[in-house]
């Protein structure tokens, strides 16, 4: 069980009290800034579904623990953040504008983000941070095309 509570909380991030989910993100970008942008898409698309499937058993591991959709599981956000991150050019400016669209769709959560949260376990936890990084990867992309960025 302490396996689950240290990778679902990232390596502890998770027990921030205040913005730990935004650090946790700044992470993902950090990470993918230095490593996984660079991988063939394939590669990077691989291991953003081990971190998305990893998040889904992890948080039905830690739900019964912490409470359903608890805080300091915060994977879901560097699930969400790969996902926006997905099949960008890599730069500072575009990491720094998917940071930014990913967290707003995650904090507000629109356009039927809020009614994944509350698909049962893991599911919940991760569905809503993955919709949310879509959402922001569509936008970045469109940013992007029409060179708006």
């Amino acid at each position: 069980m302490q396996f689950h509570k240290i990778i679902t909380s990232v390596f502890g991030i998770g027990y921030i009290r205040k913005g730990g989910g935004t650090v946790a993100a700044i992470l993902a970008c950090l990470i993918w800034f230095l490593m996984v942008g660079f991988w063939p898409p394939f590669y990077a698309l691989m291991l953003t579904a081990f971190i998305t499937a990893y998040g889904i058993w992890g948080a039905n591991q830690v739900e019964s623990i912490w409470g359903k959709d608890n805080s300091r599981v915060v994977i879901d956000e560097v699930a969400g953040m790969f996902v926006t991150l997905l099949l960008v050019p890599i730069s500072i400016q575009n990491i720094l504008m998917g940071l930014i669209l990913f967290r707003v769709f995650d904090i507000l959560k629109p356009l039927y983000i809020n009614r994944l949260e509350q698909l049962p376990g893991g599911w919940g936890v991760m569905a809503d941070d993955v919709l949310a990084g879509i959402y922001a990867n569509i936008i970045l992309q469109l940013i992007i095309y029409l060179k708006l960025w």
